[in-house]
């Protein structure tokens, strides 16, 4: 599938800041596992390492999480399926110029810039409502109704795990969260690293944090690829078979005041073997603020700014396409 990759846009691939550059891997650390069944009972070891898990790392491994495993296994094959169409079925539902929504390539910056190794099919997925059914193929047959119950599950999950990191930050956070993303919305990124035999001078995806509420991802196939900066440090991801990788994103870090971390992370490839992962995006509702909790801002005072949605996403979108 790799031949979807044109001659020219391979070799601009490759960074040279990446030759240049010694990268520091730790394989001695792990993110922690979280375990959602002791959640549901909010039991207070879980509820501590939750917490820990947000404040020290940002990212963590949910196992137990109730996704049903029929739902799990459809979305891989049918993520798989749709990568091995010929390039012309693909490109029908190609990304518009300035859209985040449909299929291509990870970001492209533009002649002269580094462009990431791999494709992505990202599709707006909750609420119904936001559903472009342009983007949303036939081809695998069963995709629309898989991706259709996969996505309300996990925006299930992560709704309940917002409300929990709520009760973590005080007593009326749980409510506050809740109101903000009742009705949130939510997106899906399929995504194929083709492998790469520079694997050491390009990138999967290039680092950056999630400018989300929680993400929510899932190891498609074998290959792992994911890695997290920790400490100055980029720290390889193990995905334990059929967890969710979860991390936080900015938006939960501006809501929080800093409290949880939105860590920065990026995908590196391999040379051999071919990767897939499934990311789910979920927002807050169109109506939410985006800025400090008050409750959370009385003994270091507001760390950022209060946004409105459009204002947030506008600054997000532009940075990515001017970056």
């Amino acid at each position: 599938m790799s031949r979807d990759l044109g001659v020219d846009t391979q070799l601009r691939q490759i960074s040279p800041e990446l030759r240049r550059k010694e990268v520091l891997v730790d394989e001695s650390l792990q993110i922690p596992t979280i375990d959602m069944r002791k959640l549901m009972v909010e039991d207070d070891d879980e509820m501590a390492k939750l917490h820990l898990a947000c404040k020290e790392w940002g990212f963590f491994q949910l196992i137990n999480h109730g996704v049903a495993e029929e739902s799990i296994e459809k979305m891989k094959v049918d993520l798989q399926e749709f990568f091995k169409l010929p390039a012309e079925e693909k490109n029908a539902y190609e990304r518009p110029q300035n859209s985040m929504e449909g299929y291509g390539q990870h970001h492209i910056f533009g002649q002269g810039k580094k462009l990431d190794w791999g494709h992505m099919f990202l599709l707006s997925s909750l609420p119904p409502s936001l559903r472009n059914l342009r983007f949303w193929p036939q081809n695998p047959t069963s995709f629309r109704a898989t991706l259709d119950k996969y996505s309300l599950e996990l925006q299930e999950v992560s709704n309940y795990l917002l409300k929990l990191m709520g009760k973590n930050l005080g007593k009326d956070i749980p409510k506050q969260l809740t109101e903000m993303f009742e009705n949130g919305r939510q997106a899906v990124r399929m995504n194929y690293y083709p492998a790469c035999v520079n694997g050491n001078n390009a990138m999967g995806i290039t680092p950056h944090t999630d400018a989300v509420g929680l993400t929510l991802l899932l190891q498609a196939n074998e290959v792992q690829g994911l890695e997290i900066n920790k400490n100055g440090k980029w720290i390889p991801v193990t995905p334990i078979p059929a967890a969710f990788i979860v991390n936080i994103g900015d938006i939960i870090e501006v809501m929080s005041n800093g409290e949880y971390k939105s860590i920065e992370h990026r995908t590196v490839l391999d040379q051999e073997n071919e990767r897939f992962s499934i990311a789910a995006f979920h927002f807050p509702n169109v109506k939410a603020v985006i800025g400090p909790l008050q409750d959370l801002v009385k003994k270091n005072g507001e760390l950022y700014k209060t946004l409105s949605n459009d204002e947030f996403f506008g600054l997000f979108q532009k940075g990515k396409l001017e970056e």
